[in-house]
């Protein structure tokens, strides 16, 4: 009896969980203004990748995974067989990070990165639930000082990210999990637009 209870309890969860992502995701199919957020951060990416720049991604635990997950879309295909495309998630150098991180201090591991790779023209996206995390606002900043397109995935209010982005996408909700969710959906729209724009049949 106990197992049954516990398997019902389960079930119970999965789907509970399964229902507040689908309705988090209502909720962006409806709004139009996050659809034209999505279209112009991805053609501001276009825009840069035309001109011979590329594609900074960086963020922490779970946003860590997202940016080196979208890096990896660019350098790698999304849908389309074509040719490799220049990102970098900012947390993937090892040396990198832990260098940066012992001399200078955690905050500075994304900002020095920015400060030796990235150039006028590039597009940085942070990503971040809260919109707070220290070493991504550095990074902002940074990215700033050297004229770099500024792009923040974000939990509902932005966080002081918003104040540093040239654009924030917000996700409407203060449940990580879902909001991660919804950052890695939004990430593959901007690489489906991307791709399809650059890679259209008269330009292959």
């Amino acid at each position: 009896m106990k197992t049954q209870e516990n398997t019902k309890l389960l079930q119970d969860l999965v789907r509970a969980r399964i229902r507040s992502s689908i309705e988090l995701k209502q909720v962006l199919l409806a709004d139009s203004a996050f659809h034209d957020l999505v279209a112009h951060v991805a053609m501001q990416i276009v825009k840069s990748l035309r001109a011979g720049g590329k594609v900074m991604f960086f963020g922490n635990g779970g946003s860590a995974a997202d940016a080196q997950h979208l890096a990896a879309e660019f350098t790698g295909r999304y849908l389309k067989e074509r040719r490799a495309l220049p990102a970098l998630a900012l947390h993937a150098n090892t040396s990198s990070l832990t260098a940066i991180g012992n001399d200078y201090g955690f905050e500075f591991v994304f900002a020095r990165q920015l400060e030796a790779l990235g150039k006028e023209g590039d597009v940085a996206v942070g990503i971040s639930t809260s919109g707070n995390s220290p070493n991504v606002l550095r990074a902002l900043e940074a990215a700033k000082s050297k004229s770099i397109y500024r792009v923040a995935l974000a939990g509902k209010t932005g966080g002081r990210m918003k104040q540093l982005a040239d654009c924030t996408i917000c996700i409407p909700s203060d449940d990580t999990p879902r909001i991660q969710e919804c950052h890695i959906l939004t990430g593959h729209l901007i690489c489906e637009i991307a791709e399809e724009m650059l890679f259209e049949p008269s330009q292959e």
